[in-house]
């Protein structure tokens, strides 16, 4: 008796343990200087909840448990050290769903062993489920956008008739499930059927330019689902990283809303951000190129740079050559800083990674509300594969998708050289009135090749 009940607490201590490492991690994890120490913290959490799952009394099946942990961990790792930085947000979002559909895959066993007794029980299994079957088709297609392995969306009349549909049916098979009326194994997979079903039709609609919001939303859903199921198992560390993982996901999608001036129900709902979508919006003046030596001459005899990156920089992998150019800058006594729009990219800080891993120091990169003010002081604004985020027609223009979205206030600068590959719109679609600003030239070709060439137009200046 003694034994059981010495088990019993090391659990309850161990999983004590975990959620104050999940709660530091997070919390860390908030600013770029700790995020790094904040991953190893809530990672020696997760570390200590699995090891003590192996405590449990009657635990067995130690010989599918251990070799599915070391291949899946082995696979992780692997693709983790592997994937390319511009690759970052579809393996985010591929990994997310994959917890959701953890998530799901409890509740399904729960539910198709059909030994739960009370409603309660039964009632989270099936509401996680759901959600869990959501977030994890739903990402599976997330992941299919921001490969370019689907190149549109997919709309058609009576859309959003259909998702109530679904949502109505799933809800229906779920109650008869929940409350024991029916939950023979047919009724359960058609419920996760359904849930797997309107997961697609959900998110096939949005645009890829608003997948940062659907993968922080996804995030969210997941980490309901895995709380819920947590009370279903009774699990303390599945409802501690369920509602930490949840309630961070929610802030952080109600973040990337209120970035863009929109609502969740816009996002998920109005259809803009499509991939490869007509250029909308009315602007006038022209185009003016500039050469990289002008370029160069011209921010080499600045005293304020502010550099905006953009998704163009990730796709070039320039981030280690527009650093070098600001170092450069930096030498001459040019005052560099690097602005950072909350959506820039295609996932939650994708540009603070891509300047953390060419060194960039944390000091230098301000966030859409500390450096906005200091455009007007600029003589240079850098725009290097940005579109939408420094976009002015969102100041002005009503009949435009973005009008009211916070931007960065680069037009303002005395200077603006736009970096771009060409001379199509943004992934949006939508036509950038900055390009044709008086104040802008535009430097076209890929980004690194672009960098190098300012590089060497800075240095012979001398």
């Amino acid at each position: 008796m003694s034994e059981v009940l010495s088990l019993n607490a090391l659990i309850e201590v161990s999983y004590f343990v975990t959620a104050v490492l999940f709660i530091l991690g997070l919390k860390r994890m908030s600013s770029p200087v700790t995020a790094r120490s904040g991953i190893l913290w809530a990672g020696a959490g997760m570390l200590v909840a699995t090891a003590v799952t192996f405590a449990y009394p009657g635990m067995s099946n130690y010989e599918w448990i251990i070799p599915a942990i070391l291949i899946g961990g082995g696979f992780a790792w692997w693709r983790g050290k592997r994937v390319a930085v511009t690759d970052m947000p579809q393996m985010i979002a591929l990994y997310n769903g994959m917890g959701g559909g953890a998530a799901a895959a409890i509740a399904a066993v729960e539910l198709y062993r059909g030994e739960m007794q009370g409603y309660a029980s039964s009632t989270l299994a099936v509401v996680g489920g759901i959600i869990g079957a959501v977030s994890f088709s739903g990402s599976a297609i997330a992941f299919g956008k921001l490969q370019g392995l689907i190149k549109r969306s997919v709309r058609f009349s009576g859309q959003q008739v259909l998702n109530l549909l679904l949502l109505a049916a799933a809800l229906v098979l779920g109650g008869m499930v929940a409350f024991h009326f029916n939950a023979s194994p047919a009724i359960v997979t058609a419920f996760f059927v359904l849930a797997l079903i309107l997961g697609l039709t959900m998110t096939l609609p949005i645009g890829g330019a608003d997948m940062p919001v659907v993968i922080s939303l996804y995030n969210a859903l997941t980490g309901l689902a895995v709380g819920l199921e947590g009370f279903v198992l009774n699990n303390a560390a599945m409802i501690i990283a369920g509602t930490v993982v949840g309630s961070a996901g929610t802030l952080l999608t109600q973040l990337m809303a209120k970035a863009m001036n929109r609502s969740l129900g816009n996002v998920l709902f109005s259809g803009f951000g499509d991939t490869g979508a007509a250029a909308t919006g009315t602007v006038t003046g022209s185009l003016k190129p500039i050469e990289p030596s002008d370029a160069g001459v011209m921010m080499a005899f600045a005293q304020k740079v502010i550099v905006v990156p953009g998704y163009g920089m990730a796709v070039a992998q320039a981030q280690h050559k527009i650093w070098e150019l600001c170092q450069l800058l930096i030498d001459r006594g040019v005052t560099v800083k690097f602005a950072i729009h909350p959506v820039a990219g295609r996932m939650p800080g994708h540009m603070n990674v891509l300047l953390a891993e060419a060194g960039v120091p944390y000091d230098l990169i301000s966030d859409l509300d500390e450096i906005n003010a200091e455009f007007e002081t600029a003589d240079v604004a850098l725009i290097i594969g940005a579109n939408d985020v420094v976009n002015p027609v969102a100041r002005t223009d009503k009949s435009s998708p973005i009008y009211g979205m916070p931007i960065l206030n680069a037009d303002k600068a005395k200077n603006v050289i736009v970096i771009k590959r060409g001379q199509g719109a943004g992934f949006s679609g939508i036509e950038n009135g900055l390009f044709y600003l008086d104040n802008t030239r535009m430097l076209y070709g890929d980004a690194q090749k672009v960098g190098s060439e300012l590089i060497q137009a800075i240095k012979a200046v001398g």
